[in-house]
């Protein structure tokens, strides 16, 4: 890494202290609303894109072909999930424009759409109110040979429904026990599961908000909650770091994409997923090791015993 990147990385390290620093009374209420025996402590710190480890974006003809690359082993994993029968179901979650959408966009670019599908819900409707919280997303989970691309998933309750109040506490409170409970079961009865969260930074967020509502072409984009998310930015981190602790495990680690640079987080995001699976004709030279600065296992993140 470069001098300029080592002083924006020290920068950043004591600006994520004196963060911490400053929201400990907010994020203690928080944990103590999201409270368990043995939950870990865990910050978004060592990832805030204040931060943000590269100055330059990643060259187009550098993403280009190291996307059409992993895109190829992509094409393997779903030759092997229908020869096997296995399924694969990968959340997509984080910050409102974080690149979510994008990324799903070049994970199916060259899939084969009648074994691939993107799951991106609307609210529930009056019957899914009434139903288990779980049931319209495990209705969709991916069939044998299926892989299912979740845009958002069963973790709103945890995000937007907690930060907005449209779950009460108990619910919250109830998912976050629960929800670990269940990715056990899912993956002891064959499902690869891969979660990844995707980060961005306040400041990065407002400008991709401003180019959403100025072009006709995204303009559909933009939700109500758009308008919310800048101004309940730390309740939304409170709520992720909530997340992270209660539902990262062995079974169903939590991944975090840095994503200020939209193709150095496709990159990483197909790397990670690609590294998770064994697959015949796996190319692990060319897959090597995801970036270590913009893909973050969730275990980083856990803070020190005081």
């Amino acid at each position: 890494m470069s001098k300029s990147n080592n002083r924006k990385a020290d920068a950043g390290k004591a600006h994520s202290k004196a963060r911490d620093a400053k929201r400990k009374d907010a994020k203690g209420k928080a944990s103590k609303k999201h409270a368990t025996g043995d939950a870990p402590r865990m910050t978004l710190g060592p990832v805030s894109s204040d931060a943000y480890p590269y100055d330059e974006r990643l060259k187009r003809k550098v993403y280009e072909a190291e996307k059409r690359a992993l895109q190829i082993e992509l094409l393997k994993v779903q030759h092997w999930l229908r020869d096997s029968g296995g399924r694969l179901a990968i959340v997509f979650e984080g910050r409102d424009a974080a690149g979510k959408g994008g990324t799903i966009k070049r994970f199916m670019e060259y899939l084969n759409p009648r074994f691939a599908r993107i799951v991106a819900l609307d609210k529930p409707n009056e019957t899914e109110k009434g139903q288990w919280y779980f049931q319209r997303y495990v209705s969709r989970f991916p069939t044998s040979g299926e892989i299912v691309l979740f845009d958002r998933s069963w973790y709103n309750r945890a995000g937007v429904e907690a930060v907005m109040g449209f779950a009460t506490l108990e619910e919250v409170e109830r998912f976050l026990v629960q929800v670990p409970q269940q990715e056990r079961l899912w993956v002891e009865d064959g499902l690869h599961l891969v979660k990844l969260y995707f980060s961005v930074s306040r400041e990065e967020q407002s400008i991709r908000f401003a180019k959403r509502a100025a072009d006709p072409l995204t303009h559909w984009k933009l939700s109500p909650m758009d308008a919310v998310a800048q101004k309940k930015w730390d309740e939304y981190t409170d709520a992720a770091e909530a997340m992270f602790a209660r539902t990262h495990s062995d079974h169903a680690p939590w991944t975090l994409i840095r994503s200020d640079d939209k193709r150095r987080a496709r990159i990483g995001a197909l790397r990670h997923v690609l590294s998770q699976l064994d697959y015949p004709g796996k190319d692990k030279k060319m897959i090597g090791t995801p970036d270590p600065l913009i893909v973050v296992d969730a275990d980083r993140l856990i803070l020190p015993d005081d």
